[in-house]
């Protein structure tokens, strides 16, 4: 698909990986809404793009429904969704009480919420998009959009903790094949991104020698992958209109031990 004119959505699109997205996109001149609960930030973002900041909630239909209303109010339907809005958790399915040793049962509020952000949240994201892009014009092989989803290497590979965050991210990866398909016969396709360990706000708030420690894990090149590589791995994403139905680890050929 041809960047040049088209409408985008960016969900999380006000730091990290989104945001490095939703600038690659602006600069090959799409028109590009920003998704955020951050709206100092977002409206940072959108400035410097020349897009639209929206305001949202992926874990609310009705916030997600104004947003997506908003962005084609300001550009018209958009042909490209990348889903990057996300949460990242860890405990243990029995802790221990660091004092007394006793169990500690497990905080089921921190999976619900894993799942509602990271899983739902996405395909809520994806069925209000694609709902639109259904009806567009075909370009060229019949495409009508683009959705790109943001899983982790966390889904193939996760580390003791993260069985909340593991099976979110799992879920993207497992549910982007059925999307595919679904929409296979309007030409909207659907691709995952698998990222391993990223210098992204989180990370960057993390004491040098601990950032150092997590990228020499990593066996080439020995660093912390960059915002940017996520943004050009996606631009491929959408401008190769024989990639469908695809995941793709960016992760330097980590796999991750088990803490």
């Amino acid at each position: 698909m041809e960047i040049k004119g088209i409408a985008a959505v960016v969900t999380g699109a006000a730091s990290g990986l989104g945001e490095a997205t939703a600038r690659a996109l602006a600069e090959r001149g799409a028109k590009v809404a920003i998704f955020d609960r951050d709206s100092e930030r977002g409206e940072k973002v959108a400035s410097d793009t020349g897009g639209v900041f929206c305001e949202v909630d992926v874990t609310s239909d009705e916030k997600v429904a104004a947003a997506f209303a908003r962005a084609r109010e300001a550009h018209g339907q958009e042909r490209v969704l990348v889903n990057c809005a996300g949460v990242a958790n860890a405990a243990k399915t029995v802790g221990r009480d660091k004092e007394t040793k006793t169990a500690k049962r497990y905080p089921m509020q921190q999976f619900e919420l894993a799942i509602g952000i990271n899983l739902i949240g996405s395909f809520r994201c994806i069925a209000n998009s694609a709902f639109g892009m259904v009806d567009l014009e075909p370009l060229a092989d019949g495409e009508r959009g683009v959705i790109i989803n943001t899983a982790s290497v966390a889904a193939e590979d996760g580390q003791i903790g993260q069985a909340a965050y593991s099976a979110s991210k799992g879920g993207v990866l497992a549910m982007a094949l059925p999307i595919a398909r679904d929409l296979m016969n309007d030409g909207v396709r659907v691709n995952t991104i698998l990222p391993g360990v990223f210098k992204t706000p989180m990370v960057a708030m993390m004491p040098d020698n601990v950032q150092e420690a997590l990228g020499a894990q990593v066996p080439f090149p020995k660093r912390l992958g960059q915002a940017e590589e996520y943004a050009r791995l996606a631009i491929f994403m959408v401008e190769n209109p024989y990639l469908n139905a695809a995941a793709i680890r960016l992760d330097g050929g980590i796999r991750m031990a088990p803490r």
